[in-house]
């Protein structure tokens, strides 16, 4: 019996087949199974046109139609299902130029990257293994099919992609498959930078992600990846008992503290990075810096916010600067006069009122700044008019 992870997609599986079509789970998935990890996205691979697969089910997204991917959703669950195809060229290093549907599972098998993901299984559980990927399973290891230095040109990115695998599995690039990453490995300089910053992201997250940095240490990858070009020794520079990191900004941020030159705000923009990975990168590299500095505080309790708590702990750790619990942040954050800014007893408009000879403008905001700093550290009681006191003797210095 397959697991419920399966058996939601049959119905999508025999709606298929009873079309006279083939239907099979394929990749990821598959290796997962049999590896017993958790399951995530479940692909399937069919037989079938892309437009008959449009009309067979209500709900589709055409993500790649052309390349014979469409999106089928079923239950509340998206299921990428692809025509059996075999590829042209890679002009642009990420997608053939032209492909051919084809009604063989085994040939579509043959185009695909590792033996660990040339896998596929029918609604029954029986595998298709053309490229022994179930006996590289069992002995942990990442071989290319067929020609690697083929499949590398194809697209360059599952250079960095076997590196991933090796993070997230544990398992070892043969010396076959390392010798034709680094003859193809200047190739990744012609891809988006946003599907690197994608692999890098699950690499850092892996379980064995130190494994995945000595790779990349021997094949000298990070030579043709942005910043790191420029800097060479950086990747030796990170320490050998790296945690995972669950974010891209948590990387960042260890990047930045490792080598303060590159400043957070230049990997953002070179790796094309989210708003929101900046901010977590800001967040983390200044509690880092502070906490380096003047230790686990008042201030830096009430700065760190619950989101922040776990790549903050992991980062002082790998960074050897102490050891800091959940604990002992929510001890001292229990303690504080208050949990928020809009806690305080006293806004812009109370400032206006007081100094009404004053023009509006940034001191406004550094006397509130002010304000909250010296709240939470208890140095001002927060009471309106103990705060207006303390604005009094205090407003010049501030400025």
């Amino acid at each position: 019996m397959l697991p419920k992870t399966f058996t939601d997609a049959l119905p999508i599986i025999n709606k298929i087949e009873n079309e006279g079509h083939q239907a099979y789970y394929v990749g990821g998935c598959v290796r997962d199974f049999l590896l017993k990890r958790d399951v995530g996205d479940i692909d399937i691979a069919t037989s079938a046109r892309p437009e008959l697969v449009q009309k067979l089910f209500p709900k589709v997204i055409l993500v790649g139609i052309e390349h014979g991917t469409v999106v089928v959703h079923y239950e509340g669950i998206s299921y990428e299902v692809t025509t059996f195809r075999l590829d042209g060229s890679y002009s642009d290093q990420r997608r053939p130029d032209q492909v051919e549907f084809i009604d063989r599972i085994d040939e579509d098998l043959e185009r695909r990257d590792f033996t660990i993901n040339a896998l596929a299984m029918d609604k029954n559980g029986a595998i298709i293994d053309l490229f022994n990927g179930r006996k590289d399973l069992e002995n942990k290891v990442i071989r290319t099919v067929g020609n690697g230095l083929e499949r590398f040109a194809e697209d360059p990115l599952r250079i960095i992609r076997a590196v991933r695998f090796s993070s997230q599995l544990g398992f070892t690039i043969t010396g076959e498959t390392v010798a034709q990453m680094k003859e193809t490995k200047q190739d990744i300089e012609g891809l988006a930078i946003e599907r690197i910053t994608n692999e890098m992201t699950k690499l850092f997250a892996g379980e064995f992600v130190n494994r995945a940095l000595a790779y990349i240490r021997e094949t000298n990858i990070d030579a043709h990846l942005p910043i790191f070009k420029e800097n060479p020794n950086l990747v030796h520079l990170l320490p050998n008992d790296i945690p995972s990191l669950s974010s891209f900004g948590q990387v960042i941020a260890l990047l930045h503290l490792i080598h303060p030159e590159v400043r957070v705000e230049r990997w953002i923009k070179e790796w094309k990075c989210s708003n929101q990975m900046k901010k977590e990168a800001l967040m983390l590299a200044w509690a880092c810096e502070y906490y380096d500095k003047h230790g686990l505080n008042a201030w830096l309790a009430y700065s760190l916010s619950e989101y922040h708590e776990a790549g903050f702990i992991k980062l002082v750790a790998t960074l050897k600067k102490g050891t800091v619990t959940v604990d002992e942040i929510n001890s001292v954050r229990k303690k504080l006069p208050i949990q928020s800014k809009k806690e305080l007893m006293v806004n812009g408009h109370d400032l206006i009122e007081w100094f009404p000879d004053r023009k509006q403008g940034p001191w406004l905001k550094k006397a509130l700044h002010s304000v909250e700093i010296n709240v939470v550290n208890g140095t001002v009681e927060n009471k309106t008019e103990k705060i207006k006191d303390w604005l009094k003797w205090n407003l010049q210095e501030i400025e």
